[in-house]
């Protein structure tokens, strides 16, 4: 059986293959995880990104969705840009969409050939998931998505804050 290692770190640092950016949906930089990954990788990730089309105005990727770049100057060799989720209380699809996250993310790395991803607390920052909710519907979206891919990239939820390290052990607990 696969399993999800939880780490408290600052993803910008970790050695893996890829990880993965709680981006919006230009792909253009923004605040948080999307800050920090876009000034720890260097101009050349924004422009790597500016360099993917647009599906529609201003918007490089979906919610849902994942698009790759390459990780420049981070110790990961891979950025998987994915966009989760704004928060509504539940009623729209949330979890839905923010399975689809994981789900994309990892299909991604997989066929970039990635032995090792690390994943932030998408969508728990501005967009407002409930941290908790959000680790029980990555935890079971990973482990689905593991138990179904065959071969698939070790997976680490690196979180940067105690409390997000704290609400993915009692959803890792609880599930």
């Amino acid at each position: 059986m696969s399993t999800v290692r939880i780490l408290e770190a600052d993803i910008t640092t970790l050695a893996c293959d890829a990880i993965v950016n709680a981006a919006n949906a230009s792909l253009l930089g923004g605040g948080g995880v999307d800050g920090a990954i876009h000034r720890a990788a260097g101009p050349e990730l924004l422009a790597a990104c500016r360099a993917l089309p647009e599906v529609a105005p201003g918007v490089r990727c979906p919610t849902g969705e994942a698009r790759l770049t390459p990780g420049f100057r981070l110790p990961a060799r891979f950025v998987v840009h994915t966009v989760g989720p704004v928060w509504h209380g539940g009623t729209r699809g949330e979890a839905d969409a923010l399975a689809a996250c994981y789900r994309s993310s990892l299909a991604l790395a997989r066929e970039a050939g990635a032995a090792s991803i690390a994943f932030p607390a998408i969508s728990c920052g501005i967009y407002g998931y409930p941290a908790e909710a959000a680790m029980r519907v990555a935890l079971e979206a990973i482990r689905a998505w593991q138990a179904g891919a065959g071969t698939a990239p070790a997976v680490t939820l690196c979180l940067f804050s105690s409390d997000l390290h704290r609400a993915a052990e009692r959803a890792r607990d609880g599930a």
